[in-house]
């Protein structure tokens, strides 16, 4: 069986990889037949290296590589990739595929939205004010994939929402809960658009909490159903091997 190699970023934070753990672990309980297995790129243990010396030693011909990444940048196009061709030097007998990124699945933004709304809110309170909240990045044509993700996200709702970037670019979630304000919203939550939280979700809750001390902070994604809809699709999609029963949740 050619193994699914789930690959987060990996962060300082430990909240981060036990969220990042219950997503895998709500993948191997849609999928108990298949074999899963966490790797992160960076500042967590086990490594990207490490997962896949390990199955080439048990004797695997392929590994599909997941990477649970939001956005196809540097880690996605030029780190992971690297790491995978010295894998693959090492073991030549290992076919290793590395999947696309999650990236704006429309379903990831309904997740962002549920979690929204499990904060205690309705998508028709014309009232909210969203600042859904990102990243950031040096290069614009991101940060405008971004916003546009920003806009999708607030299609089926009667919210109010503003893009904001937790670094590199602006606005920052203070001026957009400033804009918010400013246009009518009568209570503001931040949408983080993270699989888990770590230092940049606390670095937004503190800003927000400095321009608007009663915002409200929804979840990150997590172990979210459609994260594990997401993540089982892009292993089927790069494994012709695997067999085709996937179930994917209504």
């Amino acid at each position: 069986m050619t193994p699914l190699v789930a690959v987060a970023h990996g962060s300082r934070d430990p909240r981060s990889a036990r969220m990042v753990a219950a997503a895998v672990a709500a993948i191997r309980d849609r999928r108990p037949d298949l074999d899963v297995r966490l790797c992160f790129l960076d500042l967590n243990a086990p490594s990207v290296e490490q997962v896949l010396d390990a199955i080439a030693v048990e004797g695997h011909e392929s590994a599909v590589v997941v990477p649970l990444l939001l956005g196809s940048a540097f880690h996605a196009r030029v780190d992971l990739p690297a790491i995978l061709d010295r894998v693959r030097v090492r073991h030549p007998e290992l076919t290793v595929v590395q999947s696309d990124v999650l990236g704006g699945d429309v379903r990831l933004l309904g997740a962002v939205r549920d979690r929204v709304v499990q904060s205690g809110f309705s998508t028709s309170d014309s009232t909210l004010g969203v600042a859904f909240a990102a990243v950031g990045s040096s290069d614009e044509h991101a940060n405008a994939l971004t916003r546009s993700l920003g806009e999708s996200f607030a299609v089926e709702t009667d919210w109010m929402v503003e893009t904001c970037f937790a670094t590199a670019a602006e606005p920052g979630v203070g001026g957009a809960i400033e804009r918010l304000r400013a246009t009518g919203a009568e209570r503001v939550v931040v949408a983080p658009w993270f699989l888990a939280p770590g230092l940049l979700t606390d670095r937004l809750g503190h800003a927000a909490e400095v321009v608007a001390p009663d915002t409200v902070f929804a979840a990150p994604i997590g172990p979210h159903h459609a994260l594990v809809d997401l993540v089982l699709e892009r292993f089927a999609g790069s494994a012709p091997l695997v067999a085709p029963n996937i179930t994917l949740s209504a």
